[in-house]
């Protein structure tokens, strides 16, 4: 059985919720302000399953899909 990364984006201001399945994808859509946070961070942060970064604008998650 096939795994899917997922990465999901709640933006807490606006009550939105995004999901995409790269870091790169995320940033092509949402900026670092909209962020708070920096891609080459957010790398850092992002490096194992069920890690999860808050910023004062974003909860930025990461999971897999079975």
């Amino acid at each position: 059985m096939a795994t899917i990364k997922v990465i999901h984006v709640h933006l807490i201001f606006e009550r939105k919720d995004y999901y995409f399945g790269s870091i790169e994808k995320v940033y092509k859509e949402l900026d670092e302000n909209t962020l708070g946070v920096k891609k080459s961070y957010l790398y850092k942060v992002l490096n194992a399953e069920g890690s999860m970064m808050v910023t004062s604008r974003a909860i930025i998650k990461r999971s897999y899909l079975r």
